[in-house]
C-alpha cells in the first residue's frame, strides 16, 4: 500500500497469528472446563473457597500456633479430594504448598530474632511437610478415581444405596393366592451388601395363574459378583413372562455369552409352578438340585433336573423335571452357599438342610427361610440365597 512503511505488513501478520493462536488456546482451555475465571467449571465455588482457606489457615498458624498447627493445610486438601477436580486440586496444592513456605520463612525468622512465644521455635518441621504431602498424593489419588468413575462424591453412597435396593425389590415375591405361602432370604458373603446370589419371581400366564421363580448364582461373590448379579437380575426380570418356560434358560444363556466377561458363568434354577393345580417344572443350569417335603409320605424328595452352566458355550439344552405340590408341601430351592462347606460333600450339606428344615416343621414355616440361614450356614463365607414355597 501506498504511504506505508516497508516491513509493516509482516509484523502486522505475525501479530495477527499470535492473536490467533492465544485464541485458539482461550476456546481448547474453555472446552476442556479449565476456564475458572469465567465460572464455567462446575467446583468454581469449591475451588474458591477451598483456595482461601489456605491463607486464612496460614495466618491462624502465625497467630495462634497452638490451635492451628501447621498439617492444619490437610483439610482444605482433603475436602478438595472430595470436592474437585484433579486440574482444580493441582492448584489447591500450589495453594497449600505456598503457605507451608511463608509458616516456615515466619517461623524462620521469628527464631532469628528471638521473639514470639517458645512454640514459635518449632515451626513447621520436616514431619508435618511431609504429613501434608501424603494427605496431598492421596487425595490427588482419590480425585483422578472419581474423575475416572464420572460421579461426585455426594451422589456416589445415593448410588450404590439405590442398587442395593433396585435388587432388593427385585428379589421380593408377588403377592400369592390364598393357600399359598413363599419365603425368599439372602445373605452375602462377609456381610456386605452385594451379592452374587439373587431371586426372580414373577407371576404370569393367562390370570397370573403361573409363579415363575428364578434362583441364580454368578460366578464370584460378594462385591465383585454384585454388579453383574444386578445387571442379570434385571434381564432375567424382563425374561420371565417374555418367553414360554421352556426358552428361558436358552435365552438367559445367549445373554450371558454375548457380555463377554471374563468370569461369564453363573448357574439357575427356575421354577413354572401352576398355582391352580399345584403342577410345576424345574429347569435346571448347572444349579443345585430342588428339594421337596411331601407331606403325605412324610419325607424329602430331591428334585434334579439336567443343564449346562449359564455363559459357557452357545446351543445348550435343559432338560426339565416335573412334580406337584400338594397340601402340606414344601419345595425348597438355594445356591451352593447353603450345602457347600470345606471338606463335605454337597449331598451331606444337602441332607444338614432338610433335616434342619424338617425340625421347622413342626413350627410352620413362617420366617424359616431366614433361620435355615442362620443355623444352617452361619460359618460358610459366601453368598447364600434361599427360596421356601409351600401350600397349606
Amino acid at each position: 500500500m501506498a504511504g506505508s512503511r516497508p516491513g509493516t505488513a509482516p509484523r502486522t501478520t505475525a501479530t495477527a497469528r499470535v492473536r490467533k493462536a492465544l485464541l485458539r488456546a482461550y476456546r481448547r482451555l474453555r472446552r476442556t472446563g479449565v476456564d475458572y475465571f469465567r465460572g464455567d467449571a462446575s467446583d468454581w465455588p469449591a475451588f474458591v473457597a477451598l483456595f482461601l482457606l489456605c491463607p486464612l489457615l496460614v495466618f491462624l498458624n502465625i497467630r495462634q500456633p497452638v490451635w492451628c498447627p501447621p498439617t492444619a493445610l490437610v483439610l482444605p486438601i482433603l475436602a478438595g479430594a472430595f470436592l474437585l477436580r484433579p486440574s482444580s486440586l493441582v492448584l489447591l496444592y500450589a495453594a497449600s504448598a505456598g503457605g507451608l513456605s511463608v509458616e516456615s520463612l515466619v517461623h524462620a525468622a521469628e527464631r532469628s530474632t528471638g521473639q514470639g512465644p517458645p512454640v514459635y521455635q518449632v515451626g513447621v518441621t520436616p514431619g508435618a511437610a511431609l504429613v501434608v504431602g501424603a494427605v496431598g498424593i492421596a487425595g490427588l489419588l482419590l480425585a483422578q478415581f472419581r474423575s475416572r468413575v464420572g460421579v461426585p462424591w455426594r451422589r456416589g453412597g445415593s448410588m450404590l444405596f439405590d442398587l442395593r435396593e433396585r435388587l432388593r425389590v427385585q428379589s421380593q415375591i408377588p403377592h400369592l393366592p390364598p393357600g399359598w405361602h413363599a419365603e425368599m432370604a439372602l445373605r452375602p458373603a462377609g456381610g456386605q451388601s452385594f451379592s452374587g446370589d439373587f431371586v426372580v419371581a414373577a407371576r404370569t400366564g393367562s390370570g397370573n395363574s403361573v409363579l415363575e421363580a428364578v434362583v441364580a448364582d454368578v460366578s464370584g461373590k460378594g462385591m465383585d459378583a454384585g454388579s453383574r448379579a444386578l445387571l442379570l437380575s434385571g434381564a432375567f426380570g424382563g425374561l420371565l413372562g417374555s418367553l414360554p418356560p421352556h426358552d428361558f434358560l436358552p435365552a438367559a444363556n445367549g445373554y450371558l455369552l454375548r457380555q463377554e466377561w471374563e468370569e461369564g458363568f453363573a448357574t439357575a434354577v427356575h421354577l413354572a409352578l401352576d398355582l391352580d393345580t399345584g403342577d410345576y417344572e424345574l429347569l435346571s443350569a448347572g444349579h443345585l438340585p430342588g428339594m421337596q417335603m411331601c407331606a403325605g409320605a412324610g419325607r424329602w424328595e430331591v428334585k434334579e433336573a439336567e443343564g449346562p452352566l449359564l455363559g459357557i458355550y452357545d446351543g445348550a439344552k435343559f432338560e426339565g423335571v416335573r412334580g406337584r405340590l400338594d397340601r402340606g408341601d414344601v419345595l425348597l430351592l438355594c445356591t451352593d452357599g447353603m450345602v457347600e462347606a470345606p471338606g463335605r460333600d454337597l449331598s451331606e450339606g444337602m441332607d444338614r438342610l432338610m433335616g434342619e428344615a424338617d425340625r421347622l416343621v413342626a413350627g410352620g414355616f413362617r420366617g424359616a427361610a431366614w433361620r435355615l440361614i442362620e443355623t444352617v450356614a452361619k460359618d460358610v463365607n459366601d453368598d447364600r440365597a434361599l427360596l421356601l414355597i409351600w401350600r397349606e
